[in-house]
């Protein structure tokens, strides 16, 4: 009798052990499936260049780099991902379902006259999720192509909505973007909506890219937020003197003509503090 009941406690403790043992292995898979890849920040005040049109060799000095998510990276650099995410590219609305155009009262889709772009209708949560199902396949091309971060562009297409759209149905939806880009390990940028700095951790959110912040007076607002992780392309001269007279020392600072051509263009511009 005392043997079997020696059998039989140490079937037991064998039968515990195993179950913990698997537990233990299951915590680990699940652990490991849960934690996000590392992400980086780009490097403060670095050489940059604006290259979202076409991809070139980029200058001397040059350390961090934003491309199209169609182009490749540049080897040995940071580099940035531009994708679209708020808007159409000109030409290109046949490419989305026609109920997710943003659409005044009278049916017309609502235009950002600047760069001739449709906005995206993101007022409902149908409606975020299936755009950003479609803007997340860009991100994913970022990420496979081993880009470093992502800018989201147009995050401030509220402003041109005819009061459709408001900022939270923006905060919303890049944060969907965020938390995607960062399962992906990219860092993401806001781009521009200085007024939305203060947004950020909500947002999900990691360094700003914006567009003559020198010009506006609002270079200060996102080297506060993001700790000068502050990437900053301006169009003109005064926008640039600006810029560098109070953040030569703090941000990434370039000038670029508007269409952001390529070295050999009749337009093309790039300048440095």
């Amino acid at each position: 009798m005392i043997t079997s009941i020696a059998r039989i406690r140490r079937r037991s403790a064998t039968a515990l052990a195993l179950v913990a043992a698997a537990t233990s292995i299951v915590a680990q898979q699940a652990g490991t499936a849960s934690a996000a890849p590392a992400i980086t920040l780009p490097p403060l005040h670095a050489g940059f260049d604006y290259q979202i049109t076409s991809p070139y060799d980029p200058p001397a000095g040059v350390t961090v780099v934003s491309r199209d998510h169609s182009a490749e990276r540049a080897d040995g650099l940071y580099n940035i991902c531009y994708v679209n995410g708020f808007q159409v590219q000109p030409g290109a609305e046949s490419e989305w379902p026609e109920d997710l155009l943003l659409r005044d009262k009278d049916g017309k889709v609502v235009y950002d006259t600047r760069w001739k772009e449709a906005l995206l209708d993101i007022r409902t949560a149908d409606k975020r999720t299936r755009i950003a199902d479609k803007v997340n396949q860009w991100i994913d091309e970022c990420a496979n192509k081993r880009f470093d971060a992502v800018e989201v562009d147009n995050y401030d297409s509220y402003s041109r909505s005819k009061e459709l759209l408001t900022t939270d149905q923006a905060v919303t939806f890049i944060a969907m973007l965020a938390k995607h880009s960062h399962d992906r390990g990219l860092a993401i940028g806001q781009k521009n909506a200085a007024e939305l700095v203060d947004k950020r951790t909500a947002a999900g959110l990691d360094f700003a890219v914006s567009e003559e912040c020198g010009d506006t007076a609002e270079c200060g607002d996102y080297a506060t937020a993001y700790d000068n992780h502050v990437i900053d392309i301006e169009y003109t001269e005064p926008g640039l003197s600006a810029a560098c007279e109070g953040y030569a020392s703090r941000l990434s600072i370039v000038l670029r003509d508007v269409e952001v051509s390529t070295p050999g263009d009749p337009g093309y511009v790039r300048k440095t503090c």
